[in-house]
């Protein structure tokens, strides 16, 4: 039976992509943000995850305001990475697992939730930022699990509820753990926390907001679905929607998690970036 490690949250800023490309781990801006991972790394080194899955949101590369998908899963051999625009080199194909991707679609739609199925994918920096975050090198990193994405819609509203992802989430455990295969599985929540990046409100920051998320996630998710899709663009700026992702990550864990590490910092790219590493019980 598959198993479920635990799972991560992080920022997905394209400019990171470029701070790593130009090896800017000690910079003075920079490093704040950086001193977040090797926890991280120290813990998936530890643990040896076999297949990630990566829920991240698609910025016009995969899909478009004409069709975005509510949630999609890959069902791919491997995820291209093609240049979108950012000034990132593109990063070598990231090796899928179609058949797992196949089981969870497979029950999540017997479970009721309507998934675009896709069999070819290309990926933007939302889905390899968090790759290069946690596995450094990539390809190159032995410890390089296979990949599953997710793609959820944050951006043509209506985007789903934070109760919808919670319960995404709740479903997608269901499909991962009925999976037959000894499968050691870590689930990313990426993007956010609070940003704006464009309007009245572009530069806007809500640090109370997102310390309440990041405490509110661990040990009572529930109480964060009251919050609605109105007032979450209201506390946390227009892209900070990217909050459902995190949701979506947390329903995958169950009930019980503990917190193994954290890091909250702002000035990067006028968005609230937090770190997180929830275990899951034993």
């Amino acid at each position: 039976m598959a198993r479920i490690l635990g799972g991560i949250t992080t920022s997905h800023i394209p400019a990171v992509g470029n701070a790593i490309a130009n090896d800017m781990f000690d910079d003075p801006y920079w490093k704040p943000f950086f001193d977040g991972y090797p926890p991280v790394h120290e813990w998936l080194e530890r643990v040896k995850p076999d297949v990630v899955v990566n829920i991240y949101n698609d910025h016009g590369l995969g899909f478009f305001l004409d069709k975005m998908p509510t949630f999609a899963i890959g069902a791919a051999h491997e995820y291209r990475n093609e240049d979108e625009g950012w000034g990132l080199k593109p990063l070598p194909p990231f090796p899928g697992d179609p058949r797992m991707s196949w089981h969870i679609i497979e029950q999540m739609v017997a479970d009721e939730f309507d998934i675009t199925s896709c069999q070819e994918l290309a990926v933007d920096h939302g889905f390899t930022v968090p790759m290069q975050l946690f596995w450094p090198g990539l390809i190159d990193n032995p410890a390089m699990p296979r990949a599953i994405p997710i793609s959820a819609n944050t951006v043509q509203h209506p985007i789903p509820t934070l109760r919808r992802a919670l319960n995404f989430g709740k479903s997608l455990r269901k499909a991962i753990l009925s999976y037959p295969q000894d499968v050691k599985v870590v689930v990313l929540g990426t993007g956010g926390l609070s940003h704006q990046l464009d309007g009245q409100r572009a530069g806007f920051i809500n640090r109370d907001f997102d310390k309440m998320c990041m405490e509110k996630i661990v040990d009572d998710p529930e109480s964060l679905t009251s919050i609605t899709r109105h007032e979450l663009v209201r506390q946390a700026g227009a892209q900070g929607t990217e909050f459902l992702m995190w949701m979506m990550m947390r329903g995958a864990l169950g009930d019980k998690v503990t917190l193994r590490s954290q890091n909250y910092h702002i000035p990067i790219s006028n968005t609230g970036a937090g770190t997180m590493l929830l275990e899951c019980a034993a």
